[in-house]
């Protein structure tokens, strides 16, 4: 009955026309955050000649090769990051009923900078698509152990076991990768990932991951209302006629494919995945066709906001993108956690 009385609920939060008005006002805000992250940053430049960098390209002007070639490639890649992240955390939360989880917290990112750092150790010179797919790698491997920790006890899985088995293995992981990173002198090539910085972000990168991450979000959206009945439990989603086994995989197969692409961009960032999701399902409602195109949007907009932020606080100096996050996001954890309650 709890169940019947929860899927009645997420019918009752569904209001379109409002859903499509608050989707065209998180654009309207990205593309307002985008331009002025173009603008604004050590070097300040005027609107105008952020605008004449885009449609009125002139190769011998300094600050127009800064907008095209530094500038722009390292704001489109921190939406992507954030898109990443938090498309990834709500799947993972509507999964699993889990309202702690996130990528960073459940060892997903530790494992995809363990697997970064065997790869500077052991492959140095390879190319930057088979460092996306070592981050694959790594993430699968950080969720396949978390997960399987979290399943030993006789209760279950449950948010607080899973977020404990994700801190211990986090911790695991990460004391290994300093390990590799000492041992073999590569301290420097993984300080960039640590700090969770997107300054080397460049035209290639996004080119590599962009359909990736299209890909990923398009099969999220497929999924998505299977992801909805999964919200509400097992026993509702299968007797909706949901083959759980089947949408469960595809979702972790989406969620380590955004994790690993977010952490070969930007490094261990946390709590995404956890503010994002929380704030749209807020927003939207509790149904995940409406879900996922919000996080794409408010995950985008948060990094965008926190990546000019790490730049104007202290410029030229630059603060690291993951710790501002943080502020965020260590608060917000703890309120989580106090309250405990579930996704609906």
């Amino acid at each position: 009955m709890n169940e019947l009385e929860d899927l009645k609920k997420v019918k009752e939060t569904v209001r379109p026309v409002r859903n499509v008005l608050v989707l065209a006002a998180g654009s309207f805000l990205l593309l307002l955050s985008l331009l002025l992250a173009v603008s604004l940053g050590a070097a300040d430049m005027p609107l105008k000649t952020v605008w004449q960098a885009i449609f009125q390209f002139d190769p011998d002007l300094q600050q127009h090769q800064i907008i095209r070639e530094i500038r722009f490639p390292r704001i489109l890649g921190a939406a992507i990051v954030g898109s990443c992240f938090a498309v990834s955390g709500a799947l993972m939360q509507g999964m699993t009923r889990n309202p702690l989880a996130d990528s960073g917290l459940l060892g997903l990112n530790a494992g995809a900078v363990f697997m970064l750092a065997c790869c500077f150790a052991f492959f140095p010179h390879l190319s930057y698509v088979y460092i996306i797919l070592f981050s694959f790698l790594g993430a699968a491997l950080g969720a396949g152990i978390v997960y399987g920790i979290g399943s030993l006890s006789k209760n279950g899985l449950t948010p607080i076991r899973l977020v404990l088995a994700g801190a211990a293995v986090s911790a695991l992981l990460g004391a290994l990768s300093e390990g590799i990173a000492l041992y073999y002198e590569i301290g420097q090539d993984l300080a960039f990932w640590y700090a969770g910085g997107i300054s080397g972000t460049s035209w290639g990168h996004l080119q590599i991951i962009t359909p990736w991450l299209l890909l990923a979000v398009i099969a999220a959206v497929i999924i998505s209302r299977s992801i909805t009945l999964l919200s509400l439990g097992e026993e509702v989603a299968v007797g909706l006629g949901t083959k759980t086994g089947r949408i469960k995989l595809t979702a972790a197969l989406i969620i380590v494919v955004l994790a690993g692409l977010a952490v070969s961009v930007v490094g261990a960032v946390s709590f995404v995945g956890l503010i994002v999701p929380h704030m749209v399902r807020w927003l939207f409602g509790y149904d995940y066709r409406w879900i996922i195109p919000g996080t794409v949007i408010y995950g985008a907009l948060l990094v965008v906001l926190a990546d000019l932020a790490a730049r104007i606080i202290s410029p030229p100096h630059e603060m690291p993108v993951g710790a501002l996050i943080a502020l965020l996001g260590v608060p917000f954890f703890l309120y989580l956690a106090r309250k405990g309650g579930g996704l609906v």
